[in-house]
Order: C-alpha cells, then sequence, then structure tokens
C-alpha cells in the first residue's frame, strides 16, 4: 500500500481531482454565441465495441448573427450528417481541441431558435479525443460505461453556465442497469412500448421519478436483446450524464427507497453502509440548504480509470476505491452537496465558480463538523488552508482567465472558496450564515449566479456591510501573517489583570473581526477583536494571570504561518508528484524542509517519491529523517517502518525488513491499515512489481 492512500491526504487530492475536467468550450470564447435550450438525443451503447451511435436533436437560440455556429463535441465521434429543422443538410468540420463549426444555410439571425439534428458514432475506449489529456470522461465498455456530460459526448457550449433540458433515450444490451437524471419509468424493449413523459412536478415544476406499474426504475428486464431506458429533465440544468452498468440491484435504507445505491459484485458488501451513509448527509444537508430539487438520489459505481466522483442532478457517481473507507464520507459528502450547488445553483461565469465549488467544498466540511465535531473541522480547515494558498497569485474574482482544468484554478475555486465560505460564517455568525445559503439557492435556483449578486443577498440577510470581506478575499491575494505584542498589568484591590496588547499583521487593507484566546491561571478567556490595518490594539481584563495568548485558536482565518508555508509546500509537491514532475515535488519538499528541517511529513515524501524512483539508499535515508523528525502527523512513523522493511525486502535482507515490519506493529497505530499491511509483510516477504 502506498502512501497516496493515506487517509486525509487521498480524500484532499482525490477532490481536486473532482474538478479537473472543467471544460475548454468555456474558456475558448469571451462570451457564449449561442444559448442551449433543450435536447432531445438518442444513444445506444455496444459495450462490446466500445462504441456510441447517438442522435442529438438540439434547441437553441442564437446571441449574435452568425454565419458560422461552433460547438464542443468529443473528437474521438465522428459526425456523419447535420440537418436544420427543415431537414437541410448543412456542412462542418472539426477545428481545433474537438471545437465542430456548423455552417447554416443562410447566417443565424440574433434572438431567433432553431433547432438542428446531428447523426454521430464512435468508438469511446481510451482518452484520445476528450476534454483533458489523459483522463477518460467517456467511456463505453465492460463493466461500466460512463458518458459524463463534461465529456462533451453531445455537441454542447458553456459547460456549467448554460442550462438546458433533455429527454434522453437510451438503448443497451440486456443485463445492464443505466442511471441518468429523470428516469420516468422502467425499461421496455426498443420500439415495444411508448416513451413515458415525466409525471407532473411534485413542486414548482420539478422532475419526480415515475416508474412504470409493477416496475422499479433501473431494473432491466430479461436477459436477450436490448433494452432501452428513458430520461427526462424538464428544468433548466446539467443533465447529460449517463452510466450503464453490470450493478446489482439497488441498495437502500429501509424506509427511505428515494435513495439507491448502484454497486458491482466487487463492492456489494459495503452498499448497505454507504446507502446510510447517503441518507444522513442528503438529510444534513436538506436540513441546512433546504428541499432539492428532487428527492432522489443515486448513488452510482464508477471504474477507477476516471475521476474519483461526478455528480449531475439525482446522481452522485464515486469511484470504487472510495468505497467503503473510513474517510470516504468526505467525498461522498462533496459530491451530494453538488445537488444544491452545482445543480439547483450555478455560476454565472468561471470567475464565479468558488461560489459552488467551494461550498460543495465547505458542505462536506459542515457535514464532518455534524460527524465528528469541532476539532475534525479545525483539522480540516488546515489542509484546506494549505490548498487556498498554494496557487493564490490572482484574485479569485479573476479565476475565469485561467485554464479551467489547471491546478491553480482548483486550487482557488475549491480550497480558496471553501475558506471564504468559513470566514463569511466567522464574520456573519451560524445564523446569518445559513440565512445566507438558504436565500442564494431560493433566489437563484435553476439559474446562474453572478458574485455580486452573492455579495447583495450575503449584506441582506446579514444585515451588515460586507465589501470589505469581499474585496479582501476575492478582489485581492495573500493571507495575513499575525503577530500579537502585549503587556500585564496588575490591577490593584485584588481585581486581577489587564493585559494591554497590539495584534501586529502585513495587510494594509485587511479589516476583520479576530479571535483572541487569554490563557489564564484561572481560565481561558476568548475577545472577539476588530483588526484594521497593519496595528490593532485590545485591552483584556482577567482575574488570572495571563500565561498564553493565542490569535484565531480555532483557524476561522485563512492565515500565513510558518507552519502552513511547510504545508503549502509538501502539498505542491504531491501534486506535481502526481503529475509526473518528480524534480519540481522534490524541489518542493525540499522547500518545505527549509521552512522546518525537523518535518517529518517532508521527509517522508521525499522518501516516497525516492522510493518509486528505486533510488534505494537514499529513500532510507529520509525515511530515517521522517522517523527521527518532529512525528507530525503522527501515521509518518507507522508508513515509514512499513516502506524501510519493502526496501530491505527488494533488497534481499529479510531479517532487517521483518525488524522494521514488527516495529511497524509496535506502534499500534493502524492508519489507512498500516497494521494489516506490516502483519502481511511479516508472513510474506514484499516484491516489488514489475510495473508500478
Amino acid at each position: 500500500m502506498t502512501q497516496s492512500r493515506i487517509a486525509r491526504t487521498a480524500v484532499t487530492l482525490a477532490l481536486l481531482a473532482v474538478t479537473i475536467f472543467t471544460a475548454r468550450s468555456a474558456a475558448a470564447a469571451d462570451r457564449p454565441v449561442i444559448n442551449i435550450t433543450a435536447y432531445n438525443i438518442d444513444a445506444e451503447l455496444t459495450p462490446s465495441t466500445h462504441t456510441l451511435t447517438a442522435t442529438a436533436r438540439v434547441t437553441f437560440t442564437a446571441l449574435d448573427d452568425l454565419p458560422v455556429v461552433p460547438f464542443e463535441m468529443h473528437g474521438a465521434l465522428r459526425v456523419d450528417k447535420v440537418t436544420d429543422d427543415k431537414n437541410t443538410p448543412l456542412n462542418g468540420e472539426r477545428g481545433a481541441a474537438a471545437a465542430l463549426l456548423i455552417t447554416p444555410a443562410t447566417p443565424l439571425v440574433k434572438g431567433q431558435s432553431y433547432t438542428w439534428t446531428f447523426h454521430y458514432s464512435g468508438a469511446l475506449e481510451t482518452d484520445a479525443g476528450g476534454a483533458v489529456e489523459g483522463l477518460k470522461l467517456a467511456y463505453v465498455g465492460d463493466p461500466i460505461s460512463y458518458l459524463f456530460y463534461a465529456g462533451r459526448w453531445f455537441p454542447m457550449t458553456g459547460y456549467t453556465t448554460d442550462r438546458f433540458t433533455a429527454e434522453i433515450h437510451v438503448t443497451v444490451p440486456a443485463g445492464y442497469r443505466v442511471i441518468g437524471s429523470g428516469s420516468t419509468g422502467a425499461p421496455h424493449p426498443p420500439g415495444t412500448a411508448p416513451r413515458p413523459s415525466a409525471a407532473p412536478a411534485a413542486r414548482s415544476g420539478r422532475p419526480v421519478l415515475r416508474t412504470a406499474a409493477g416496475a422499479e426504475a433501473g431494473t432491466p428486464t430479461a436477459a436477450g436483446g436490448e433494452e432501452e431506458y428513458d430520461f427526462r429533465w424538464d428544468k433548466p440544468g446539467f443533465p447529460g450524464t449517463i452510466i450503464a452498468g453490470k450493478f446489482d440491484a439497488p441498495v437502500s435504507v429501509s424506509g427511505a427507497s428515494n435513495i439507491k445505491v448502484y454497486v458491482t459484485d466487487a463492492h456489494k458488501a459495503a452498499a448497505a453502509d454507504f446507502a446510510g451513509t447517503a441518507l444522513k448527509e442528503f438529510a444534513f444537508f436538506t436540513s441546512t440548504f433546504g428541499i432539492p430539487e428532487s428527492i432522489h438520489l443515486n448513488v452510482v459505481e464508477l471504474p477507477d480509470d476516471t475521476v474519483p466522483s461526478y455528480w449531475a442532478p439525482e446522481i452522485a457517481a464515486i469511484g470504487g476505491a472510495h468505497i467503503g473507507g473510513k474517510t470516504d464520507f468526505r467525498l461522498l459528502a462533496n459530491t451530494i452537496a453538488h445537488q444544491w450547488w452545482g445543480s439547483e445553483t450555478s455560476p454565472a461565469t468561471l470567475s464565479d465558480t468558488w461560489i459552488t465549488n467551494g461550498m460543495a467544498r465547505y458542505g462536506e466540511l459542515m457535514y464532518l463538523e455534524d460527524a465528528a465535531g469541532s476539532s475534525a473541522l479545525q483539522q480540516a480547515v488546515l489542509d484546506v488552508s494549505a490548498g487556498a494558498l498554494a496557487y493564490d497569485t490572482i484574485p479569485l474574482s479573476s479565476a475565469g482567465t485561467l485554464a479551467p482544468w489547471s491546478p491553480q484554478f482548483q486550487s482557488m475555486t475549491l480550497e480558496k472558496g471553501a475558506m471564504v465560505y468559513h470566514m463569511l460564517r466567522w464574520e456573519v455568525g451560524d445564523d446569518s450564515f445559513i440565512k445566507i445559503l438558504r436565500a442564494v439557492l431560493s433566489q437563484h435556483t435553476d439559474k446562474g449566479i453572478k458574485t455580486s449578486e452573492f455579495q447583495q443577498i450575503a449584506e441582506a440577510q446579514s444585515q451588515q456591510q460586507l465589501t470589505p470581506f469581499f474585496s479582501e478575499w476575492l478582489d485581492g491575494t495573500g493571507a495575513p501573517q499575525f503577530n500579537d505584542k502585549y503587556a500585564v498589568y496588575r490591577l490593584g484591590n485584588n481585581k486581577g489583570f489587564r493585559t494591554i496588547g497590539e495584534i501586529q499583521q502585513d495587510l494594509d487593507l485587511f479589516r476583520m473581526p479576530v479571535d483572541l484566546r487569554i490563557e489564564t491561571e484561572g481560565k481561558t478567556e476568548n475577545k472577539r477583536v476588530e483588526v484594521v490595518g497593519t496595528d490593532s490594539q485590545y485591552v483584556v481584563d482577567t482575574f488570572g494571570r495571563p500565561r498564553h495568548i493565542e490569535i484565531d485558536p480555532e483557524s476561522w482565518i485563512l492565515k500565513n504561518t510558518p507552519e502552513m508555508q511547510v504545508k503549502v509546500a509538501i502539498l505542491k509537491g504531491q501534486q506535481l508528484a502526481a503529475q509526473g514532475d518528480t524534480t519540481g515535488a522534490l524541489a518542493q519538499y525540499q522547500d518545505a524542509l527549509k521552512a522546518n528541517p525537523q518535518s517529518s511529513l517532508a521527509s517522508y515524501r521525499i522518501g516516497e517519491l525516492l522510493f518509486n524512483m528505486r533510488n534505494y539508499q537514499a529513500s532510507v535515508n529520509a525515511y530515517r529523517d521522517a522517523l527521527n523528525g518532529d512525528d507530525d502527523p503522527k501515521w509518518t512513523e507507522v508508513w515509514s517502518h512499513i516502506q524501510i522493511g519493502k526496501i530491505f525486502d527488494v533488497t534481499g535482507q529479510r531479517d532487517r525488513a521483518v525488524n522494521e515490519y514488527r516495529q511497524a506493529v509496535q506502534t499500534n497505530d493502524n492508519t489507512a491499515g498500516a497494521m494489516n499491511e506490516a502483519r502481511h509483510y511479516l508472513q510474506v516477504a514484499y516484491r516489488r512489481p514489475a510495473e508500478d
């Protein structure tokens, strides 16, 4: 087991990967030239040949007078024919980055609506032609096929900003279950039954699940032949994700059949617990954010060769490697939160993406706090803070100028976005914070939201003037580095002590309340200090003599500290290592050691990197440094012993390897299954795979 699977790190890196596939089309032009409003798609999947064959009727409105109309479409798909609403064939050509350029018979007229029909097919087996090099977002094959909206398996524009309705009909070989947004009934043989329409919405015209009489949606018919599944999403949103697989019968918690878990045999043992977790998280977010667009949720297994999770209306798809582990509930929570933040409301532009990405991330942390307490939240905030500061070089409000798939864009919208919410909660208080979230969702249901609109809602709900807050965290960069200078005076007549101090920080425009914790000989007291500019004075009277004063002890503020600089360097090193840049990763880890020569984590990461490069002597030295370091985090001890044991095994020193595994067992630290791993290699010598 490699250290990349250590619990907290694995979740953080997985969440960064969740959004890495943001489509290039959104950044391809300064503004959209068409607005797609509706799709009607007939698709046939043939897993045995990895083939998709489809017809898509696309209804859109021209936003300009256009002689040529641009679309985005997966590069592996061949467009055989495009016709207009009069069945006139249209000319087209492929452009750069899988762009599809269609020339109408006559130029389009601004403001007029059109419906064009695309006939296309192709093999979706590898990442070739996909939105992001090296990442599969559309695949047809066994045992699970997935067609993500981000995979551009149908002609599209305005990824995550251009809302649409969709009616999708999917034909698959018998024996597959198909999951999509807005199921309208049980599967049926193609052409043998009328395609049902969605039932009238139960609330605000929103789609609800309807099944054929006596049948459950998602239940395959008898083996042999083909089956058609029908889906319809009537509210403007982001349907268009289809997952088809040889799944077991869906698993639900008794009395909560609205939430179903679809997994293959490989993960059926974890399905019931995962369904229970999904139900708890869905209930928590419903009580926090309000009733979602649909009360139905399908939690679906994904293969491990794509993103670790993906969301769509009524869908939370999770990679099989993240089903059943102790920390997997965090990734699931993040994915479910997108039912509100992404599906119900969406960013108006790429620069507004922090509103949804950040809140999905912070929703995960809010659930963590509810499930595991405030100390778990505080620890998670430190990790999120490192991500927020890793690429903090331009304002968050300018994130749309970045390549959407870049680590910088992801770090800013996901991690810094979450910290903006965390700090806003501290600024306005819990009650006003929840009011803000609910107001955003109710006022922007099924439509996009701009940052300026978010600020207006926040000020209205909190009754506070928040321009300094948003100017600091959305229109600025950097984080304050706090220092505290104070003097303690004894008060007469046995009245205790007075502390007169000054909070200093390095951002001239900073203005925000900061918590001050004063530990005295008698008790601990907290004082909320309004910090304005670089120097802010405070006075605190206590009965006992102050022994220690701490600024922002519960980490409500995104701040720069020597410890945080180490975390940032290590995080950037991990991201570079994941991208295959070992030289850059090593440089980051060495920077972390310069900031803290005793950092066990930095030394461990160096050892891990060198182990993967088969530089065994240098790797052992680094793991020894980790054992002799600050022991932070604690798991570096047990895993350093295990890794050293592996090195001794591959270099033919079995006795020394056994000694290291025994020392690992003696730590009694089972982080990420360390005890199981150590005991296994006590019995069987580690042998490195021919290909890692």
